[in-house]
């Protein structure tokens, strides 16, 4: 059926029709989708899809509930789990991480923070993890607390400088560059496993980024990316993972473009964006990796005045870890940016929808 022949069905223009499929108008009457499911010789529930709450971003009562567990010194309930079931229930806690599976996550780190303490290694691991979901969330200054304690708890070298990833990140985040930078060179030291010690000359190569340090920060990453080559020569780090830094060879190209957009060379970023979705280790990154740089990519299409790729890009990386997107609060403000420069495709437009977003006149 054609647009001009299901509008007159309709009694509606060409135009009310064309608005409708491309998002740029809503239906937001039942009766309208009683007549369209009329003229369609459908049932209007079948238009509607099945009924499930409005995804939202994690509500304020999840973070209470990880900030009132971070504060229980010593009236802490009773262990009920051995130490070999809180080991599974953390490695499940970084899978439901690198999925980017955060709401979900956030409801059960106020136990998992119960569950590990009193295990120095597996504390300090949920801690990681919970500093990790905060910054997300857009808590940096509870995420710097949870990491300082991370490695408080860490045990040796190697805990101590995977504690410290954490560290550098929500350092990051507060837009701490130069003590990020510090942090994260003073852990390259001591710690001996090679894919921790790469990843902190990853993450000191994008804190010397985000302090305009163009010279540091190329060769930081440098540095990193012959540890990456290295280390991927004797086994592939997107497998062989313990300290879950998902480090290697793309995940040091993915740095390369953050770097990139940290020093306003844009043009640069895009280009190492495409190279990096386009190589062989990209779709070995988690999930949640993945979907955090196209919401970057994202951005960096919007600040070359390209709110269609913008939103095309936010699109790939909602198909990939929809959370990344509809959870984070920086994402959705993203989202609404694209939305606002519209008219937005209508793809685009439905996912504003989903997430609670409206287009601004």
């Amino acid at each position: 059926m054609s647009q001009q022949a299901f509008a007159d069905r309709l009694g509606k223009s060409k135009s009310w029709v064309d608005k409708i499929e491309r998002g740029v108008r809503r239906l937001d009457r039942y009766s309208v989708f009683r007549e369209i499911a009329d003229v369609l010789r459908l049932d209007p529930d079948l238009l509607l899809g099945p009924r499930q709450p409005p995804p939202t971003a994690p509500s304020l009562d999840g973070i209470d509930a990880v900030r009132a567990a971070l504060t229980r010194y010593h009236d802490r309930p009773q262990r009920t789990v051995t130490a070999q079931q809180a080991s599974r229930q953390v490695a499940y806690a970084w899978m439901a991480y690198q999925h980017a599976r955060y709401p979900q996550l956030l409801d059960a780190l106020p136990t998992l923070l119960d569950a590990t303490h009193g295990t120095r290694s597996l504390l300090a691991s949920t801690y990681r993890i919970t500093a990790a979901v905060l910054i997300k969330l857009d808590h940096p200054h509870l995420a710097w607390l949870t990491a300082d304690r991370a490695v408080t708890a860490a045990d040796g070298p190697t805990g101590t400088g995977t504690a410290t990833i954490a560290v550098a990140q929500a350092l990051r985040a507060l837009g701490h560059h130069h003590l990020a930078l510090t942090a994260a060179l003073t852990a390259t030291d001591t710690a001996d496993d090679p894919a921790v010690r790469a990843t902190l000359y990853l993450q000191a190569g994008l804190a010397a980024a985000g302090s305009g340090d163009r010279r540091n920060a190329r060769d930081l990453l440098d540095h990193a990316a012959a540890l990456a080559d290295r280390h991927a020569s004797d086994t592939d780090p997107y497998h062989t993972d313990p300290h879950h830094t998902g480090f290697g060879p793309a995940a040091v190209r993915v740095a390369r473009f953050l770097a990139a957009h940290h020093l306003g060379d844009t043009s640069e970023a895009i280009h190492r964006h495409v190279h990096a979705i386009r190589s062989d280790g990209w779709r070995r990154l988690p999930p949640e990796h993945r979907a955090a740089h196209l919401v970057d990519a994202a951005r960096a299409y919007l600040d070359t005045g390209d709110p269609a790729q913008a939103g095309q890009t936010l699109l790939h990386a909602d198909r990939i870890a929809p959370a990344e997107v509809r959870s984070r609060p920086a994402a959705r403000t993203l989202l609404a940016q694209v939305i606002q420069r519209g008219p937005a495709a209508a793809d685009v437009a439905r996912l504003a929808t989903i997430v609670g977003l409206t287009r601004q006149p």
